[in-house]
């Protein structure tokens, strides 16, 4: 009877954590297909047709600020008030309105960018607000010695299911009338709708399958409200006694900067250097497919060595591809590293929601994943600027790109001080 016991509880764990899991399959669409994929071309050639260049890139601009802002400024509140109120409710509320808003650009005309920059404010508002309460559910779904490959295991799902999405949209769109529409301007239309409906559909395991962590004492919302910003104080004002989460939080938020600028601005790096869009859409769908087994990896990786030797290794790698992204003359060099961003992306997210996982107390996880989602979501911010202004004043994007260097170093040094046996104590 015992093993049977315990073979019904280990199937019921693998059951919860491939549900929670198959959230990052559900709003990685968003995160591929939108943010990184068509929104931006589609926002600059349908929505703001017409209109000068340095005037899109400044609706563009203003429209990711202010939502970062919000998230930034909202996270850890509705984290605090979360882990009194349940984390699942939050998740809920931010997915819908991602799904309502993405979905909503579908029926934006031509000519329309108040409409659809507003809507897409609101859908990363939804889609950063949610990944909070995702985050701090790790913690209830899984045993403390899994963590890394179970937040592997989302990373990874993310890269598969975002990357299927977005090669199915970039058929749709390279080939509208094998799908029925009559151009290109429809298929990417379609593709918006896709999204939100994929978003919405495999966002139900979770929903079912998942259940809130038992440390929780429930209570209604008005109480929660109110314990949620007395519970938020207090972890400001005993920040202290927290030291090595603080200090792996500095850490994080140093090299996750340089990971996103890399992410943002490897499109336009590579048109700086003159090679070909086809080129670079390309190499964005081979860094998705490598991300997925690469993930997995490196959680068993974290498991073997250690999370922060892995966390330490995919540092190193993206030094090296800074080094060599310096150099490059020929695409295939774009394409190689592709492949080496794509090795190491997802573990370094992954390692790093695992390792932050351990240093900080399970009664406070949504409130302190509020503090990590909002250093990683006002990230992407330092790193640009840097490369711009670096490569501005070296006359060469070459100098630009070097000048990351300093966020991973940097990273890599404050992690080093970081000690996570003694945090857990």
């Amino acid at each position: 009877m015992p093993a049977d016991k315990n073979q019904k509880t280990s199937t019921s764990t693998h059951r919860t954590i491939l549900a929670w899991a198959f959230y990052d399959w559900a709003n990685s669409s968003f995160a591929t297909v939108v943010m990184a994929g068509f929104f931006p071309v589609f926002f600059r050639e349908y929505w703001n047709a017409g209109q000068s260049s340095e005037a899109i890139t400044f609706h563009l601009g203003t429209a990711n600020s202010v939502a970062s802002v919000i998230v930034l400024a909202a996270a850890p509140f509705f984290g605090a008030v979360a882990d009194r109120a349940g984390r699942k409710q939050f998740l809920f509320v931010f997915t819908l309105l991602g799904v309502i808003t993405t979905g909503g650009l579908f029926w934006v005309a031509r000519g329309e960018w108040q409409v659809a920059v507003t809507l897409y404010a609101l859908a990363i508002i939804g889609f950063a607000g949610a990944n909070t309460f995702y985050d701090a559910l790790l913690i209830g779904i899984a045993p403390k010695d899994r963590y890394d490959d179970v937040s592997a295991l989302g990373f990874a799902l993310g890269y598969l299911g975002g990357g299927l999405l977005f090669a199915l949209c970039v058929v749709m769109y390279t080939f509208p009338r094998t799908f029925g529409f009559d151009n290109g301007v429809q298929a990417v239309q379609a593709s918006f709708l896709m999204v939100a409906v994929w978003w919405s559909v495999f966002t139900v395991p979770l929903l079912i399958g998942v259940e809130e962590p038992r440390i929780l004492q429930r209570m209604n919302i008005l109480c929660a409200l109110k314990g949620g910003t007395h519970q938020l104080a207090s972890t400001i004002r005993h920040i202290r006694q927290l030291r090595h989460a603080a200090l792996f939080l500095a850490a994080y938020w140093l090299y996750i900067d340089g990971v996103d600028t890399v992410v943002r601005m490897a499109v336009d790096y590579g048109k700086a250097l003159g090679f070909e869009t086809g080129d670079l859409i390309l190499a964005l769908l081979i860094t998705q497919f490598v991300g997925f087994p690469a993930t997995i990896a490196f959680g068993y990786l974290g498991r073997r060595l250690g999370t922060k030797a892995g966390i330490f290794i995919a540092i190193g790698v993206y030094i090296l591809v800074l080094c060599w992204g310096a150099t490059i003359e020929a695409a295939w060099e774009f394409y190689v590293l592709a492949v080496a961003i794509g090795l190491v992306q997802g573990g370094i997210q992954s390692l790093s929601r695992a390792y932050y996982a351990r240093l900080i107390p399970v009664e406070k996880s949504a409130e302190l994943f509020g503090f990590y989602n909002m250093l990683g979501k006002f990230a992407a911010i330092i790193g640009p600027v840097m490369m711009g202004w670096a490569g501005r004043l070296a006359g060469s994007p070459r100098i630009g790109i070097l000048s990351l260097l300093i966020l991973f170093i940097g990273g890599a040094v404050l992690l080093m001080m970081v000690k996570g046996d003694r945090a857990a104590r």
